[in-house]
């Protein structure tokens, strides 16, 4: 009988393509082209920390096993993070996390040379990494606590849209700084504060455009207090209740709005020659927005058998659209403000 592994060898040049290519490709679509864009010194710490944190959120959303089971699974994998990662913890978490998609599988299986790469980072991404993924396994942790049920009060959900992408703002900024000399000269608090508000800006366009779907899985994000001073309890979200939920609904897009306010004026203070950069902040933005836009004019909005989403024609029209108004500020302020005006006009007419 061979001996238990107990430590990482180095990883291969092929796990590290795989990982950070077919992989990554298959887990997240819109995220990959996002992280294609940003220039090779900052995309493989981001790109690693997006991984590591989407096999644990695959670990926490194990439907087979009961929620004190899966929390303890979680924070085992956090102590993997947190290093040093033992291979046999890795198998056993291996074996008992339940993929969904050939992706999360593929993922799964390539978790020791995930580990390796970590182990293989510099010592200031590695730290980062194993930050970022720490903070998200918090949020995890209070995916798992709260629910079945809701989030009680608007400061819950401003705390969950931090721990699960507002400090995802902070990691990329901070690194992005580290290996981007034109950006070493930013304001780094401003640029910190901005960076969480845009990844809260993303997440809650998340939220809003999950909500169905979130209910029917016994989540409900959007306050309790809220929905009881419409009259509405969480599971009457689902259905025919979007003109009275439609309060609720419009204060949470108008935050979500605030929040691309500054997301953009982050993607602005980006230098135009760091045009990669620049397309891969532009991205989210866009696609964030014109999600908002279809939400806001859906009849349909609560149906979970609709599912609102950006089309495939309207994205490939923005990535050929994006790279002159990246080059452009006037060109991009008007494309923003079309934007948000259809928005702010769909919030004046109501629900369909």
């Amino acid at each position: 009988m061979s001996p238990e592994p107990t430590a990482f060898e180095g990883v291969t040049r092929e796990d590290r393509d795989r990982l950070l290519t077919d992989i990554l490709r298959e887990v997240s679509r819109a995220f990959y082209l996002t992280l294609r864009a940003l220039p090779g010194g900052v995309r493989e710490p981001v790109a690693l920390a997006y991984l590591l944190a989407r096999a644990a959120d695959t670990v926490a959303d194990t439907p087979t096993l009961e929620p004190k089971v899966r929390l303890r699974c979680l924070l085992e994998f956090r102590d993997q993070v947190e290093g040093p990662p033992s291979p046999a913890v890795l198998q056993r978490l291996q074996r008992e996390a339940q993929a969904e998609t050939s992706g999360e599988e593929a993922l799964l299986s390539a978790l020791p040379a995930a580990f390796a790469l970590l182990e293989d980072l510099e010592t200031s991404d590695r730290v980062e990494v194993r930050r970022i993924v720490r903070v998200l396994i918090r949020g995890m942790e209070m995916d798992l606590v709260t629910f079945p049920g809701a989030l009680a009060e608007a400061a819950d959900l401003d705390e969950y849209t931090w721990l699960v992408a507002g400090c995802v703002g902070e990691f990329w900024t901070r690194e992005t700084m580290a290996h981007i000399r034109a950006l070493r000269d930013w304001d780094v608090q401003r640029m910190v504060a901005l960076g969480c508000r845009f990844g809260k800006a993303l997440q809650l366009t998340n939220i809003l455009r999950d909500l169905p779907r979130d209910l029917r899985a016994g989540r409900c994000y959007l306050p309790a207090g809220e929905l009881l001073a419409c009259g509405l309890e969480p599971h009457d979200l689902v259905g025919e209740n979007l003109a009275q939920a439609w309060p609720v609904l419009e204060r949470w897009v108008r935050v979500a709005l605030d929040h691309f306010h500054a997301a953009e004026d982050y993607a602005r203070a980006i230098p135009l020659g760091c045009l990669r950069l620049r397309l891969a902040v532009l991205w989210p933005i866009l696609i964030g927005l014109q999600t908002l836009v279809l939400l806001v004019r859906s009849p349909r909005w609560l149906d979970p058998a609709c599912r609102v989403k950006v089309c495939r024609p309207w994205i490939y029209r923005m990535l050929v659209y994006s790279v002159p108004a990246a080059l452009c500020p006037p060109l991009l302020n008007l494309w923003l403000r079309r934007l948000h005006r259809r928005i702010e006009e769909a919030l004046r007419r109501g629900p369909c």
